[in-house]
């Protein structure tokens, strides 16, 4: 098994302080975010207990993001979560929702593939920019679930981070615009 299929173990310490075991350092839940949004396993173990944090952690991450205005979850949905603790749809809702979001990755994922693959007009210039930027949009409107939105390009090294990606697109933008312009004259 590779390092990266293994889960990342995080250890909390009685501090309360989370420390990565690969990297031998300290995180933060944000760090731990950005782990999960790179496609990564994460599982949370407490130092002394021994007990696995992991799930109460991610509900944390999640209410950091919806407390800060980036509401994924709609309320009806939420209001249903609460309900279904207190009826007998409890032992299906786990199963439901994994099953939506897997439904989900998969339907993006064929998206993508269809706007690369199939596509007679990938090598027509600029379609390589627009590519990037439904990529990057796909991204946003999806908060980066579990790698969706990527899609590797033959060749292409990953990027190091998001301002990056974020400025390569700008500037594909910008050709864009430079090579329309000059068809148009």
């Amino acid at each position: 098994m590779a390092e990266s299929d293994k889960p990342l173990l995080i250890k909390r310490y009685a501090s309360r302080r989370l420390y990565n075991t690969e990297t031998s350092d300290y995180v933060t839940l944000e760090d731990i975010a950005e782990f999960i949004r790179d496609g990564r396993e994460v599982q949370i173990i407490d130092l002394k207990s021994g007990d696995d944090l992991t799930r109460q952690y991610l509900l944390q991450i999640i209410a950091e993001h919806e407390s800060r205005g980036e509401n994924v979850l709609p309320i009806n949905v939420l209001t249903d979560l609460v309900r279904s603790y207190s009826n007998q749809a409890t032992s299906m809702v786990p199963d439901f929702l994994a099953a939506s979001f897997e439904m989900l990755r998969d339907s993006q994922s064929q998206v993508m593939d269809s706007m690369t693959k199939a596509n007679p007009l990938s090598g027509m210039p600029g379609m390589e920019a627009m590519r990037a930027q439904q990529e990057a949009f796909l991204k946003a409107m999806t908060g980066g679930l579990s790698g969706m939105g990527k899609v590797p390009t033959p060749g292409a090294a990953p990027a190091e981070s998001s301002n990056e990606d974020l400025s390569d697109i700008k500037k594909q933008l910008s050709e864009l615009q430079d090579k329309l312009s000059k068809l148009g004259k």
